[in-house]
């Protein structure tokens, strides 16, 4: 292997990569925080409401020691109907802030997991092809979708929890010293042994819920996988539905263990904290009533005493779970950085330039790539493409020619060597400004479920009718788009599937008409054509490519004699450049291409039409 360019393409992350050693980061309190910094506005008036909550809810409880120890002693009616008038009140008052809180936490929750998606989603669509050849797409949409949303209830309701029980507390426990400090003691000195576990069981369950969250994955690859058009075709076709069922319940069989497991992590811990909550409240009742008894404590200072403990152990007990369930939740947190730690593609070297004028003169400077550090795939090619030329590629299959191709706009970058624009090397161009020039038709034509229209405005979002009706007729497809019943508002299904081969990748070929590039690049691109498809289609792109670069990778022979210059990749080398007749000549690699693939095509057509004949 070239030794020249420096070690590139590793492994995106541990989670693509199992042999590479797993590495705990600490927690990224700081950045978890920044995600609430934009709703500051709305946090403070939860932290308002929580409060106002918090206070409001003493007032009940405190009705009650007043009914008790005044209200009934006295027989007083008129007292007793303003304090239970007040304790109706204060109820309703704290409802109706608990409803505001949950609005402004709703918009506080729902805003950081739009942003959060939108981040994702963003970064994910600036990383390099590579990421998605080796991911599953299943995979990425889990952390997309599902992992974001298995926070939500951290960020709608576990963070409003925590706040909401310090809160609380606090209130009880001032309120309690008040009323008597030797009760308040005792409640208080219960608490720790409430909140002992909590750390083991928190770790216990952010290992759990890791696993978890990846089986998830596996699980979510399969799905998309199989019920994808593709993956059912070919299910059905080799008539594997019975291994699929049985691999899915597999997976889903694993997936189920971890879920139980991570729903028994802590039930002990639970089970504790759930009996303190009556315990405490007993031992309460024994000392209240012994100091009632001996010391003349009032009545209604125990029963409210206890009536606010339900205040301190409640919010303690469901401080100690919802801290467990964040701890497992930074899990969530740290599979979503990890996403948006990974590096984007094409980063531009420091003074990167807009590439505004293009000319089309495009070379290759000693060029070396590998996908990997196991197979380099080109090796040292120099060739040279002047403005407004057609090159064709040429090749037996995996000789490096589509390679080729996508190093021109930055899918991939070279291991060393150059690639150059009108004498810039791509790398020193912005990444938005070269692929706008660069017009693409690959032989997988990709199509939006959406209508015909949308698709083409894809490349040119203001573009006209006008310049849709024109860029259809360049491409021959007009006449067959105004023969749908809905015209250019037709939906196309999902990846085009509504329509043939043929019309997906002329539409296709329109977009790129719509966008007008300056450089083009034609992988195969009329591949799925037949015969007369392919003769409309070859008659626009030879008016399409005039004054334009054109880089075409293809076998069909009318494409290739239309061609400038012919390069002929063989193992990743360019072993042959010419003119076809000037290849033809030389009786190289070229020649046997010609006369094994096109020959025999001829042929084979010829017997067709004497057949038909």
């Amino acid at each position: 292997m070239h030794s020249g360019g420096p070690p590139v393409h590793l492994m995106w992350s541990n989670v693509f990569d199992p042999n590479k050693p797993q590495v705990h980061k600490p927690v990224q309190w700081r950045r978890i925080a920044a995600l609430f910094l934009p709703y500051w506005k709305q946090e403070l008036k939860v932290l308002v409401c929580i409060l106002a909550v918090s206070l409001l809810g003493l007032l009940p409880p405190l009705f009650a020691l007043w009914i008790i120890d005044k209200a009934i002693p006295h027989a007083d009616m008129a007292l007793l109907c303003l304090f239970v008038g007040g304790m109706i009140l204060s109820a309703i008052a704290a409802g109706l802030v608990g409803v505001y809180q949950g609005y402004m936490n709703s918009i506080v929750g729902e805003g950081i997991m739009r942003d959060m998606r939108t981040s994702l989603v963003s970064h994910l669509h600036r990383m390099p092809l590579e990421f998605f050849t080796r991911t599953k797409t299943g995979e990425i949409i889990n952390r997309v979708a599902s992992d974001v949303d298995s926070i939500d209830n951290v960020i709608t309701g576990t963070l409003v929890a925590i706040v909401s029980s310090f809160f609380t507390i606090a209130t009880v426990i001032v309120t309690i010293v008040i009323l008597d400090w030797r009760l308040a003691l005792l409640s208080v000195l219960l608490i720790p042994a409430m909140l002992w576990p909590l750390w083991p069981v928190g770790r216990r369950m952010y290992d759990v819920r890791k696993r978890t969250r990846e089986k998830r994955d596996e699980v979510g690859g399969l799905t998309q996988e199989t019920l994808s058009i593709s993956g059912v075709l070919l299910i059905k076709s080799f008539v594997r539905e019975a291994f699929e069922k049985q691999r899915f319940y597999d997976a889903g069989s694993s997936l189920m263990d971890l879920e139980v497991e991570l729903a028994m992590v802590g039930r002990w811990f639970l089970m504790i904290m759930n009996a303190m909550v009556v315990i405490g409240p007993a031992t309460v009742w024994l000392l209240g009533g012994w100091l009632v008894i001996k010391h003349g404590v009032t009545l209604g200072t125990v029963v409210t005493f206890v009536t606010l403990l339900t205040r301190l152990y409640t919010p303690a007990s469901m401080l100690a779970g919802v801290q467990v369930q964040f701890i497992s939740a930074l899990a969530v947190f740290e599979r979503i950085f990890e996403y948006l730690d990974m590096k984007p593609e094409g980063q531009a070297r420091p003074g990167a330039i807009e590439l505004l004028e293009v000319r089309g003169e495009v070379r290759f400077d000693n060029v070396y790539f590998s996908y990997s550090k196991e197979r380099e795939i080109l090796h040292g090619i120099s060739l040279s493409i002047a403005p407004g030329h057609m090159a064709a590629f040429v090749g037996p299959s995996g000789a490096g020619k589509t390679t080729i191709c996508s190093l021109v706009p930055r899918f991939y970058d070279v291991d060393s060597g150059a690639v150059l624009i009108d004498g810039h090397d791509v790398r020193d161009l912005r990444l938005a400004s070269l692929r706008s020039h660069i017009g693409i038709v690959s032989q997988e034509t990709y199509l939006f479920h959406d209508t015909i229209a949308s698709n083409l405005r894809y490349a040119r979002p203001e573009a006209t009718d006008e310049d849709l009706i024109a860029a259809a007729k360049a491409a021959h497809i007009h006449q067959f788009i105004s023969s749908l019943p809905a015209g250019y508002e037709t939906i196309v299904g999902e990846r085009g599937y509504r329509l043939s081969g043929g019309e997906r990748q002329r539409l296709a070929i329109a977009r790129v008409l719509l966008k007008d590039p300056k450089l083009l690049i034609l992988d195969e691109a009329t591949s799925s054509l037949d015969a007369e498809n392919e003769r409309l289609v070859q008659s626009a792109l030879i008016e399409l490519m005039k004054g334009r670069t054109c880089l075409v990778i293809a076998h069909r022979l009318t494409t290739i004699l239309a061609a400038n210059v012919v390069f002929v990749i063989d193992q990743g080398r360019l072993v042959e450049s010419g003119t076809h007749s000037e290849l033809l000549a030389r009786s190289g690699l070229y020649s046997r291409l010609y006369k094994q693939q096109f020959l025999d095509s001829a042929g084979a057509q010829n017997m067709v039409w004497q057949n038909q004949s």
